[in-house]
């Protein structure tokens, strides 16, 4: 199925059910302890020796392990023997320390049988510039000996429930790490180099309180969005053509009313860019979640263009 959720994954949303209709809906946001129950992610990953078989005979496969659950028995993934596991647990509690006491799930659950897993954290909301802003940190982990962690920190705009992911100076948004060598210690080290939530929104205040007040002429926005949006020399009609589409959204999107109290300033160009990449014209529920996923799990490469544009 597209979803990727099989007969032995689950998953838990806050509120309102996803696209699929699948999982457990709740109407409070659990601990981890609860949100490990709910999302059924209660469940160890066992390694088992990685075997070949000639003429009848079951040998060994050198330095490969298959890794499993060890509630329904169902391969996860080959890996070799310097890999280190992750066990679900283990990522609400690094999460849990992460974000202090209290901390609360939004959706937590696991596709493709138990491959890959994530737990969506939610952190008190904030005031920037009168917007209320809602941190979420994003623990994504896979079985499969394929993904690499990843920990993310995405703040939504509650406005207009869009992302503000910045890559702001000396406060890390995300961080990715494998599953060789020394786990402990690459937990430890992203937890104190992302140290974290706080920091970072902090570092987005400040930002904003800054832009907020640096005043932009028309020239200004305009050449703002020749670099953004550079019209391609060589490209042809429909290169051309989207491109000029692309341009028209973004203007839509600076004359919003929400951005209508920072309308020329460097904060009102970061707002609308940042509906720009947030709000894509989607024709559906399912591909709106997904757009979500790769917002919050590759960032937004043109918001980073943009704010290193505004200087």
């Amino acid at each position: 199925m597209a979803h990727e959720i099989t007969k032995t994954d689950h998953l838990f949303t806050v509120r309102t059910a996803p696209w699929h209709k699948l999982g457990t809906v709740v109407q409070e946001a659990p601990d981890s302890k609860t949100a490990l129950k709910l999302a059924r992610l209660d469940w160890k990953v066992r390694q088992a020796p990685c075997l070949y078989e000639i003429d009848g005979e079951r040998r060994p496969f050198p330095s490969r392990f298959i890794n499993y659950r060890n509630d329904t028995g169902e391969p996860l993934g080959c890996v070799s023997a310097g890999y280190r596991i992750i066990q679900n647990d283990e990522a609400f509690a690094f999460t849990d320390h992460l974000l202090g006491e209290g901390v609360r799930y939004e959706t937590a659950g696991s596709i493709k049988g138990g491959r890959n897993v994530w737990m969506l954290a939610q952190l008190p909301p904030e005031k920037i510039l009168g917007d209320e802003i809602v941190p979420y940190l994003l623990f994504a982990n896979g079985h499969d000996g394929l993904t690499a962690v990843q920990v993310c920190m995405t703040p939504i705009r509650v406005v207009c429930n869009n992302t503000l992911n910045l890559a702001l100076n000396g406060a890390m948004r995300r961080w990715s790490f494998n599953h060789l060598g020394d786990v402990s210690a690459k937990m430890n080290e992203a937890a104190t180099t992302l140290c974290l939530a706080g920091k970072y929104m902090t570092a987005l205040s400040n930002e904003a309180d800054r832009l907020a007040t640096a005043k932009i002429s028309q020239t200004e926005i305009r050449d703002f969005i020749e670099q953004l949006f550079p019209i391609p020399e060589d490209g042809g009609k429909i290169a051309t053509a989207n491109t000029k589409k692309r341009i028209e959204r973004f203007h839509s999107c600076y004359e919003a009313d929400d951005v209508t109290n920072f309308r020329g300033t460097k904060w009102g160009l970061i707002l609308a860019m940042s509906d720009y990449t947030s709000h894509v014209p989607l024709r559906n529920d399912k591909q709106r979640e997904r757009h979500l996923a790769k917002t919050v799990l590759t960032g937004a490469e043109l918001l980073d263009k943009a704010f290193t544009l505004v200087g």
